[in-house]
């Protein structure tokens, strides 16, 4: 099969393709065709060695496609071939992908492959951000920094549904146009202003209930000055490196609250993955959640995927075709 391999760390020029063979199943496993594989930030770190997994030469970045099931291990009952599915896994750089079968999602009728390649890791982490960690609801004002990314503007559509101001924040005039149209109330261009300052006044001095945040250290501690009080923000990211450390009593003066988010800690929860899955569906169905996408590159330009997104040139989502 053909599968893009790395043997040493680095930026996008380690990566090259290469025939590999096709995985052979093992107990509790499912063996996906892919069909759309989304390319995320985090994979950037995979090739880096700068991710929680570490690679293992030569290995495949990758880490969520859509697909047909081909093939499921004897002790796996409720997936077959044939099936469509969704699924958040290592490896998915490639024709085949071996997943756990508690990593595989089924895929409904109402959603193509490159939607359902959005859905294990965009979707579902700003739904559980805004719902499991937070409870957004109608009237508070969220602050999506990377809004015009694929967390990003599922964040955005997510807190519209609920009702919430969205405010996001983006890197170019483009950027802000494209935040807007996809739901984003008001947008702040962090490259000319001063986000905090910025979310300050439009907030006429108030500041926002809940703060977004996949960049870290160039924003995570300005997003504290505007935080309204009993503000939340979450980080969840660290694109642009990892924060400082902060001084607990920083946050007693507007009772603030911190939080981190990883999305390993959802699928390892059966029933919070499964209200994740039901409203993130429902929401879709009712035309209010999709994630653009922003760019398709064929499997062997997985490369150039890469450097178009660390440009910061990507809006969306950004898929590989095998």
């Amino acid at each position: 099969m053909k599968a893009i391999h790395f043997d040493r760390l680095g930026g996008p020029e380690v990566m090259y393709p290469a025939e590999a063979p096709r995985p052979e199943l093992k107990p509790s496993t499912v063996l996906v065709r892919n069909r759309a594989i989304a390319v995320n930030f985090a994979d950037t770190f995979f090739t880096r060695g700068e991710y929680i997994v570490r690679p293992v030469f030569p290995d495949t970045p990758g880490m969520e496609a859509a697909g047909v099931v081909e093939a499921v291990a004897p002790d796996v009952a409720d997936f077959k071939p044939g099936m469509r599915v969704a699924y958040i896994g290592m490896g998915a750089y490639a024709e085949f992908t071996l997943i756990r079968r508690s990593r595989v999602i089924p895929l409904p009728d109402f959603m193509d492959f490159e939607q359902g390649a959005a859905l294990p890791i965009a979707m579902l982490t700003a739904w559980h951000m805004l719902r499991t960690l937070h409870a957004v609801r109608a009237g508070e004002t969220v602050l999506v920094h990377s809004a015009a990314g694929a967390v990003g503007i599922a964040a955005v559509r997510i807190a519209k549904a609920y009702g919430a101001r969205v405010i996001g924040t983006v890197s170019s005039a483009d950027k802000a146009d494209f935040a807007r149209r996809h739901g984003a109330d008001e947008t702040i261009d962090y490259a000319t202003q001063d986000f905090a300052a910025e979310t300050m006044r439009l907030t006429d001095n108030r500041g926002v209930d809940l703060i977004l945040d996949a960049v870290g250290a160039p924003t995570f501690a300005a997003g504290l000055r505007c935080l309204a009080p009993f503000g939340h923000s979450i980080l969840y990211g660290r694109a642009g490196g990892a924060p400082g450390p902060i001084d607990p009593m920083r946050l007693f003066e507007r009772s603030l609250t911190v939080s981190g988010f990883v999305l390993p800690q959802i699928y390892n929860n059966r029933e919070v993955m499964r209200r994740g899955l039901d409203d993130c569906f429902r929401l879709i169905r009712e035309g209010k959640l999709t994630v653009p996408i922003g760019g398709r590159f064929p499997l062997a330009e997985a490369a150039a995927a890469h450097r178009y997104l660390l440009e910061r040139r990507s809006v969306g989502k950004l898929m590989l075709t095998p």
